[in-house]
């Protein structure tokens, strides 16, 4: 438990909020609701890809899956990779499936069949209504692969990789405008074909440009958007990483590049055994620190390198706490998304690791939707418009490395055209209830507002299918009147509330 905590027998501890829908973060991105895809052992072809399931769709792959994606209204599909991508040769995916070769998949230790290529993930993500956003080989691949790949997937024919695309069934292109330029390349301790710094900026320098010439004459083609790889090592086996470093050099070195607009950064959150002032307290203050300097750091470099005015932003390409498919995943996974929000102006894409973690499955292998499922569609479903700095006076716990952590964790979200309010809040608290008065600087809250809670008993307990039909959130309203109205957030609770504004223009 929380060190200070109180008992549940004591009063509600009191809070304060203050929200003024004209102090604005910035536009939330709806490519923040994106999701990363590995074929990780059979997480692909097996669980996701297996044309003899029941729920198989006509392409082979599992309706369940692709229904919830639609249903969460994901906007983005990271593929193929991840580790998996540090040896893939796109090639060995294309064409006739009798005819492509088994490799042996060297990151996670499996024989790959190939059977889900490049076509096949673009019919995936075509059927999950979302948008694609490739990851080339950084480790073994070559410059040719980038160029030739690009070509397969975006030229129109008359080339021979895009006759061969067309050859295997699909004349048109494919448009797909977002490329990331490697996966994790200074993961020496994990990553096969590791890169140096100097050595990966070389690479991916030259690989923007050549995939960037392939089709700049031609006025039908998507033109591509570049995504650079930040460092993934901030600590691995307890040996710490240089990844500000990492990130710098990348930045100064990449953010003039044409058409490369994002650093790509991931970080794992850590395990819910450490207790709920590390796992919910440090990790999310560190989290926040990550963020931040990288957001400054692409400042400094727009500015060191005269491009002040060029977009250039955080892509949060990997995340995902440790300890899901509990209680305490889901709030961390809320602090995440409120994170995100929170950096509204810098954090414009993130990739949920994976996708077919968006629902759990027991040992059958029947597949089910659990409480994170609907806080992520609570977001994902809700949370658009403009990002907003709210003010917040609440108590204060202290972590194992930070002090003073706030026990409320708030987002806020303003529809300008629809004029709702969003509020996002986390009860760090395992113990008590906090009575917050929420206030609007600017304008009355309007009508009843519509409260949406989860919350669970046992905190670390695992989901189980047995239960599924008791993980909907609790939904509720109340009466709103003026610029003021109080709520009392229960402990260790995530709470949505949506409420519609009567603003004075």
């Amino acid at each position: 438990m929380l060190g200070c905590m109180l008992t549940t027998s004591l009063p509600a501890q009191q809070a304060t909020m203050k929200i003024d829908i004209l102090r604005q973060v910035g536009e939330i991105d709806r490519n923040i609701y994106g999701v990363f895809m590995e074929p990780i052992r059979n997480s692909m072809d097996g669980l996701l890809y297996n044309p003899e399931h029941p729920l198989a769709n006509e392409h082979g792959f599992r309706s369940d899956y692709i229904e919830a994606a639609r249903e969460l209204k994901l906007t983005n599909m990271r593929w193929p990779g991840g580790n998996y991508t540090a040896s893939y040769n796109w090639q060995d995916g294309i064409g006739p499936r009798e005819d492509r070769p088994v490799r042996r998949e060297l990151a996670w230790n499996v024989l790959d069949r190939n059977h889900v290529g490049t076509d096949e993930w673009l019919q995936l993500a075509s059927d999950m209504g979302v948008e694609n956003s490739i990851c080339i080989n950084g480790g073994t691949g070559t410059l040719d692969d980038a160029r030739y790949w690009i070509e397969y997937v975006n030229s129109p024919v008359g080339s021979y990789y895009a006759d061969l695309r067309a050859k295997y069934g699909h004349e048109e292109p494919y448009h797909v405008k977002y490329w990331h330029l490697g996966n994790e390349v200074d993961g020496e301790p994990w990553q096969v074909a590791y890169k140096s710094v100097e050595d990966y900026v070389k690479f991916a320098k030259e690989a923007a440009k050549i995939m960037l010439y392939v089709n700049r004459g031609c006025r039908t083609c998507t033109q591509p958007v570049f995504i650079a790889m930040g460092s993934s090592w901030v600590v691995h086996g307890g040996v710490p990483g240089e990844w500000e470093t990492w990130n710098w050099h990348v930045l100064d070195e990449m953010v003039d590049e044409p058409n490369v607009e994002y650093i790509a950064i991931h970080r794992y959150w850590g395990g819910f055994n450490q207790g709920p002032e590390v796992y919910l307290g440090d990790w999310a203050e560190h989290f926040d620190d990550y963020i931040t300097t990288t957001k400054n750091q692409i400042q400094i470099a727009k500015e060191k390198n005269h491009v002040r005015e060029k977009p250039f932003y955080i892509a949060f390409t990997e995340w995902s706490p440790r300890g899901g498919g509990t209680h305490m995943g889901t709030l961390a996974s809320a602090l995440h998304l409120n994170l995100f929000l929170r950096h509204a102006d810098a954090v414009k894409r993130s990739n949920y690791t994976m996708f077919t973690s968006m629902l759990a499955h027991n040992r059958e292998g029947q597949s089910y939707k659990t409480p994170f499922f609907y806080m992520y569609k609570l977001f994902s479903t809700n949370c658009h418009g403009k990002s907003l700095d709210v003010y917040l006076d609440c108590e204060t716990f202290d972590g194992k490395e930070y002090k003073n952590i706030p026990y409320l964790d708030v987002s806020s979200a303003y529809d300008e055209n629809e004029k709702t309010l969003v509020i996002n809040v986390v009860n760090r608290n395992m113990e008590e209830a906090i009575t917050t008065q929420i206030i609007s600087d600017t304008g009355n809250f309007k009508g009843n507002a519509t409260v949406s809670e989860i919350n669970s008993k046992d905190v670390t307990a695992r989901y189980n299918y047995d239960e599924k039909d008791q993980y909907l959130p609790v939904t509720s309203t109340f009466r709103t009147r003026g610029d003021t109205f109080t709520y009392t957030f229960p402990p260790h609770s995530f709470t949505q509330i949506r409420v519609a504004m009567d603003v004075p223009y």
